[in-house]
């Protein structure tokens, strides 16, 4: 069961069915404004205006789970977004990545892609610091951190976990692959 079987809050509250994203690619990824991880919106920006003509979604979820890095309303993120970094694609509404409350979508994306790979010591390294960090992050196949990113096909199947710290230009060939 992939999430295009979901129901999720738009950032205005009301309902959108995952379900009509059936048959396109998507990237789902847990985002906060005031992260080091930030600057990642421009190169998840430049994959959405080069493929979103050929069946490719941004699912963006703001979580404020992780060091308090996502503050203000939904609306508020999304002016951010749009002023800082031209981002086109919506945001959805603000949920938990992990815990009693973790979104749905996030609880059927870890079960299918429990692990990350981090390539690179440096990588590697300041993951482990992160995880230190990561207060939230208390079972196996939890998101350590915002701009955790999972790449799915067009049956709303995780086919890949991204880190944090991995950029979103090397998801490129394995996006087109989808596509």
């Amino acid at each position: 069961m992939g999430i295009y079987s979901v129901k999720v809050k738009k950032r205005n509250g009301e309902e959108f069915d995952l379900s009509t994203l059936k048959g396109k690619v998507s990237l789902v990824v847990n985002t906060a404004t005031g992260c080091g991880f930030t600057p990642q919106y421009e190169a998840i920006e430049a994959l959405y205006e080069k493929y979103h003509d050929q069946g490719f979604e941004v699912l963006d979820f703001p979580c404020d789970q992780f060091g308090h890095q996502a503050p203000g309303s939904n609306d508020e993120i999304h002016e951010f977004c749009t002023a800082k970094y031209k981002t086109q694609f919506d945001q959805f509404a603000k949920i938990e990545v992990n815990g009693e409350n973790e979104s749905e979508v996030f609880k059927i994306l870890k079960q299918q892609q429990p692990k990350e790979e981090v390539k690179g010591l440096k990588n590697k390294m300041a993951m482990k610091a992160i995880s230190k960090i990561s207060t939230t992050c208390k079972n196996e196949g939890d998101i350590l951190w915002n701009f955790t990113k999972f790449l799915v096909d067009k049956e709303g199947n995780a086919v890949k976990r991204y880190s944090p710290i991995t950029d979103p230009k090397e998801m490129e060939e394995e996006l087109k692959g989808l596509l």
